[in-house]
Order: structure tokens, then C-alpha cells, then sequence
């Protein structure tokens, strides 16, 4: 097995409801997500079979569920619930999990984002 081998998927936009106020879980807002998944593909690059990798459709998915789903209060939680999801449904060695949220609501502010980024394995 490759140590290095990844599926990247960056720049997924959602639009969630997370946020420690109340004003952001009620609006909400947009949130750009990063996936770095570590698996060994060399088998389906050999094989050309989308069943002996992981579907970046399912990965894809797996985001959209946590992003949009229940609002959560911290980035923190939503990468950590991200993470355990992916290494719950997939069978991957590692995920690196970015969850940036561009119009961070802070008084006086002029930033590109605020950002969690975790790594997570087995």
C-alpha cells in the first residue's frame, strides 16, 4: 500500500446553519470544505473499477449530510462530526477534514475566512 495515496475533493460550498449565535443559526451562512482522504488506490488504478476506490459522489454526500443537516454550534464539531462520519462509512486509512466559514461574523473584521482543519484516522 502507498502511504501517499489520496482522494482530494476542495472547495465544497454548503449552506448550513451552524454558529454560536443565535443570529447565525437563524440566517446562516455559507461554509467552503476540504477533504483529504488517504486510501491505498493502487488496486483501482490498475483495475479501472469505480468499486475498488471510494466515489467521490459518496464522499460528496457524506459532506452535504453534516453541513446541512442539524446546526451545530462550533466549526470544531461539525469537522469532528464530519470526520467520524467518513471514517464510519468508508474504508479509508486517514481523513483531513477543513471546514472554513468565509463570512465569519466579527465586529471590525476584514479576513478571507476563519477555518477548523482536523486529521482523523483508524
Amino acid at each position: 500500500m502507498s502511504q501517499d495515496d489520496k482522494i482530494l475533493l476542495r472547495g465544497m460550498v454548503f449552506y448550513g446553519f451552524h454558529g454560536a449565535t443565535a443570529a447565525e443559526q437563524e440566517v446562516g451562512q455559507r461554509f467552503v470544505v476540504d477533504l483529504e482522504i488517504q486510501l491505498d488506490v493502487s488496486r483501482a488504478g490498475r483495475s479501472d473499477s469505480i468499486e475498488d476506490t471510494v466515489s467521490y459522489s459518496h464522499l460528496y454526500k457524506a459532506t452535504k449530510d453534516i453541513l446541512e443537516g442539524p446546526r451545530r454550534k462550533l466549526l470544531e464539531n461539525v469537522a469532528e462530526s464530519l470526520a467520524h462520519s467518513i471514517l464510519g462509512q468508508f474504508d479509508i486509512v486517514s481523513v483531513m477534514v477543513r471546514v472554513k466559514k468565509p463570512e465569519v461574523p466579527m465586529k471590525g473584521s476584514i479576513l478571507d475566512y476563519a477555518a477548523v482543519e482536523i486529521f482523523r484516522q483508524r
